[in-house]
Parts: structure tokens; C-alpha cells; sequence
């Protein structure tokens, strides 16, 4: 008389409401495997790139510039020449692609 539908819920009904988070653990593994995983992996193919540059490699930058590395820097920048005789400082994360690479000196 005093019992109301609530607390006469059996035990059985506990693991129902497991069932409801399923569907949502299954939309973040998806989300992991086609999103976010992926773009883990491009972040670090472009961060291996960029410390692989070295002076004599053609490059093109994130804001369409080609050019060809004169100087690497310590400090987060290249030195890259644009034209004959002319040299803008690019920060190195802003590198977008490399066309040819140098070979390493023997």
C-alpha cells in the first residue's frame, strides 16, 4: 500500500539500464576508429616531416609559398627562399608539404 512502482523495481532492472549505454560506447569507439585515430596519425606524419627538413629541401607552405629551405633554425623557423635573392623567416609547423627532399650529405 505504501510501495510505490519505484522502489518495487526488481534487481533484474539494473542491468536493463546497462543496456541503454551500449549503443553510446559503441558511437564513441566508432567515432575513435574513423575520426579521431586517423587524425592522430596525420598529426604525427606532419610533425615527423617537419623535423626531417633540412637546408636544400623544396617546400611548400600552408599559405602557398614555394620555396626552397636556406637556413634551418633552432628556434622554430626556416629561412626560405621564395626567389633569387629573396628570404622570408616561415615558422616550421607551417609547412604544408615537401615537393623533393635533399639527399644527406656522405
Amino acid at each position: 500500500m505504501f510501495a510505490t512502482p519505484a522502489y518495487a523495481q526488481s534487481a533484474g532492472d539494473a542491468m536493463a539500464g546497462f543496456g541503454q549505454f551500449i549503443p553510446l560506447i559503441l558511437i564513441f569507439a566508432i567515432m575513435y576508429f574513423l575520426l579521431i585515430r586517423p587524425q592522430q596519425k596525420k598529426v604525427k606524419e606532419h610533425k615527423a616531416m617537419v623535423e626531417a627538413l633540412r637546408r636544400g629541401d623544396q617546400v611548400i607552405t600552408q599559405g602557398g609559398l614555394i620555396g626552397k629551405v636556406s637556413k634551418v633554425k633552432e628556434d622554430g623557423e626556416l629561412e626560405v627562399e621564395i626567389a633569387e635573392g629573396v628570404k622570408v623567416r616561415v615558422v616550421r609547423s607551417t609547412i604544408a608539404q615537401v615537393v623533393s627532399k635533399t639527399e644527406p650529405a656522405g
